[in-house]
């Protein structure tokens, strides 16, 4: 099951998933009541904002059955920010705040124990540049439909946040959690 906000984003993924068994809701993360053998969040939370990073916790440990582990993908910042970039505020991410190491300790703590915290952000330069690539490169295909303002919104974007994870000021980390820990330990493969 995948939940979203966006009816752009539930619509794509239906279509996306429609001969899988696969249910796409339409519903903010706050409304979910399931159980679920595992979570994964996939750049979510950079969007819930700090104020919500600690109910954003107690509800997956609401909605993960005892013995789950819960995903938690995120990009992240080795030192706290009151306020987001006000370029990409204001123009790409609305409402969003890249957490610190300490924000994401602070919101489970109590609730969770972290099995492994996984830093691949020195990868995610060349990722962000290949992204800009394809882009460009497919450009000829999307300037009908947007004008040369947003062309030059997104490769400053992508191009400078290449930069960022290149001077690893930013971070994509994967951290597995679980309710009282794995027996034994868990086990991370890479």
């Amino acid at each position: 099951m995948g939940v979203t906000v966006s009816k752009e984003q539930a619509e794509f993924g239906k279509e996306l998933c429609k001969d899988l068994p696969v249910e796409i809701r339409l519903q903010d993360y706050r409304d979910i009541k399931d159980k679920f053998d595992h979570i994964v969040s996939v750049g979510m939370f950079e969007h819930v904002g700090c104020k919500n990073y600690r109910t954003y916790m107690e509800i997956a440990r609401h909605c993960l059955k005892d013995e789950g582990l819960f995903l938690l993908h995120t990009i992240g910042a080795g030192q706290r920010r009151a306020i987001n970039d006000l370029w990409l505020e204001k123009y790409i991410f609305p409402n969003s705040l890249i957490p610190s190491m300490r924000q994401v300790a602070a919101s489970v703590e109590g609730l969770f124990v972290v099995e492994d915290w996984h830093n691949f952000g020195a990868d995610y330069d060349a990722t962000l540049s290949a992204w800009f690539k394809n882009f460009d490169s497919n450009w000829h295909n999307l300037k009908e439909k947007h004008d040369e303002r947003f062309y030059r919104m997104w490769k400053y974007y992508l191009l400078s946040s290449a930069g960022a994870f290149r001077s690893r000021y930013l971070q994509v980390w994967q951290i597995v959690l679980s309710k009282k820990g794995v027996p034994g330990g868990y086990r991370a493969i890479r």
